[in-house]
């Protein structure tokens, strides 16, 4: 088995990329007060900053702060995972237990970069919300309804048209 080695830096800034094991369903945003909620709640008892995210329909991007002197995202995630994954068991969508009794949600692991510096960040900031136009979700970065996009445009970080024609924010990231 492979053995994951997890860079583990107390109070550091990571970029994830969490995705559905059926990459062909749309649970995230058909079903996106589950998600929320158990974002919010997980939030409630192990602090982290979310500071960038986008959600698609079967995966999603994002940029923690966690507090300082803790590094244990892997936590987070598997409680926000499991959260979301009992709630949707409740809805409509039919989804399947695994052999251990685990629903088939989530795709087991969940890719995790360490953010270096300012112009990382920047990069992977952008990279978040250009994305729904990346997957022709969308023709531009405002027409997405579930993008930190708009909380940087209410502050003012970022103009309403950002984006363009995103010709230059791809570059160097995969999915």
């Amino acid at each position: 088995m492979v053995q994951y080695r997890r860079n583990l830096v107390p109070g550091a800034t990571y970029f994830f990329t969490v995705t559905l094991r059926d990459r062909k369903a749309d649970f995230l945003v058909r079903h996106i007060p589950l998600l929320r909620e158990a974002f919010r709640s997980v939030r409630g008892q192990q602090l982290f900053m979310i500071d960038a995210i986008v959600i698609l329909p079967d995966h999603l991007h994002c940029i923690w702060t966690l507090p300082p002197g803790d590094a244990n995202y892997s936590n987070r995630w598997r409680r926000i995972k499991a959260q979301y994954s009992r709630e949707l068991a409740d809805t409509d969508a039919t989804i399947r237990q695994n052999e251990k009794g685990e629903y088939d949600v989530w795709q087991r692991r969940f890719w995790e970069h360490t953010v270096r510096d300012e112009r990382d960040f920047q990069a992977h900031v952008d990279y978040i919300h250009y994305n729904p136009v990346k997957h022709g979700l969308v023709e531009r970065v405002r027409e997405w309804p579930y993008s930190s996009f708009h909380r940087f445009v209410r502050q003012g970080w970022l103009g309403v048209d950002w984006g363009g024609d995103g010709s230059s924010i791809d570059e160097g990231m995969g999915e």
